[in-house]
């Protein structure tokens, strides 16, 4: 979930139509339950949550919390405090960076002292994400017996544990026991069956529409009442229409062109009140340049609102750098642009090289302007943008 959060997998072909088909008119597509957040999402209000509840029947949220040793998700505290107010069950998610046991516990003493800081409920389930390129590398065995000594240790602050990982992963790159798990494989036409109902719970789209907010969601099925505290919930939707209306255009004519947001000129100086990250591109996901400490003065030429937050660029000796300068509702000289993206769906035996190669990018070209970066583990199904 970094994000970027696409774990997606099965090619949008011929499948995609049926699929749209079937979720837009079937009354047994997978339910929306539980729907989880991260700062790529941006602010959500908590008229968000509501319409979330009321209309789509979603019992349960789980945002991000924290990733890696220093990461600490800027928009989890309002989040949880939004999500709690619009009457619905609460969790978290770290995401995971670990390579070793040692590693595992620092980052979820890490994760549990950010959870506590940023309000989050002791009994809630604080679950490690699962699907970084560290653990791509381990061996089977080396990632059980991290996630045991990450999950061991989440306990010690009152919260549950559980892993998300995808279902490629699932019982290859680590065990997922059967009545545990959090497990993403999409999209698919149910027709009847329930992927991965033993475990507790399944994410089924990163597409999903909802009436007032803006983007696309990861929504999941629960297969049990472990996300909502080991209660039942009576909430159910009350907009039936609305519900199907929306399964419908997540998934019909998914690999159509959307617009997007463009860079605009800006030419202004920042004096930065806090240390501030220069990356390479224009997302929290691509690599740091440098820290600038506090007080540091920025000239910059550009500017975008992306990912939930809003991105200046700073023209340097040997290209360009980028910064946040604050969350995507501090708008300013923000514009809609017609421009229109080329997606690529993500087959079975693709990688970064194969995709870039086919489409005349570079690796590092295709990542950045996916907002992910070459060590981001992509999926059958995934959409990337290649124009």
């Amino acid at each position: 979930m970094i994000r970027v959060k696409f774990k997606n997998k099965l090619a949008l072909t011929g499948a995609a139509t049926t699929a749209a088909l079937f979720l837009g008119l079937n009354a047994n597509a997978a339910r929306m339950d539980m729907v989880d957040v991260s700062n790529n999402n941006g602010y959500m209000s908590t008229a968000e949550y509501v319409s979330m509840r009321n209309e789509f029947g979603v019992k349960a949220v789980t945002v991000k919390i924290s990733e890696g040793g220093t990461y600490k998700d800027p928009y989890a505290a309002s989040n949880i405090a939004n999500v709690q107010t619009a009457g619905l069950y609460i969790n978290g998610y770290h995401f995971a960076r670990y390579a070793t046991k040692a590693q595992a516990i620092a980052e979820a003493d890490f994760a549990g002292q950010t959870a506590k800081a940023a309000g989050l409920p002791v009994g809630a389930v604080l679950a490690t994400d699962v699907e970084a390129e560290e653990q791509n590398n381990q061996s089977k065995a080396t990632n059980d017996r991290n996630n045991a000594a990450f999950m061991k240790e989440i306990q010690k602050f009152g919260y549950r544990a559980d892993i998300y990982t995808s279902g490629s992963w699932a019982n290859n790159k680590m065990t997922i026991k059967g009545k545990t798990g959090w497990i993403a494989a999409y999209p698919y036409v149910v027709s009847g069956k329930n992927w991965y109902s033993t475990n507790h719970a399944w994410q089924w789209s990163s597409m999903a529409k909802f009436r007032i907010s803006y983007g696309g969601f990861d929504v999941s099925q629960l297969n049990s009442n472990y996300y909502t505290a080991d209660q039942k919930s009576t909430v159910k939707p009350t907009n039936k229409a609305a519900v199907k209306a929306n399964n419908q255009k997540a998934y019909k004519n998914a690999s159509k062109p959307c617009a997007t947001a463009k860079w605009v000129k800006e030419s202004k100086t920042y004096t930065l009140k806090t240390a501030v990250k220069l990356h390479t591109g224009a997302s929290t996901s691509s690599s740091a340049i440098t820290i600038f400490s506090a007080g540091t003065t920025v000239k910059t030429d550009q500017a975008i609102i992306q990912g939930g937050y809003r991105w200046v660029r700073q023209p340097r000796f040997n290209g360009y750098g980028y910064l946040a300068t604050g969350p995507a509702s501090n708008t300013l000289k923000y514009v809609k642009s017609d421009v229109t993206h080329t997606y690529y769906t993500v087959k079975s035996g693709d990688s970064w090289w194969t995709i870039a190669q086919r489409n005349g990018l570079s690796m590092t070209a295709l990542a950045s302007q996916n907002g992910k970066t070459i060590y981001t583990t992509i999926y059958p199904g995934q959409r990337l943008v290649v124009r």
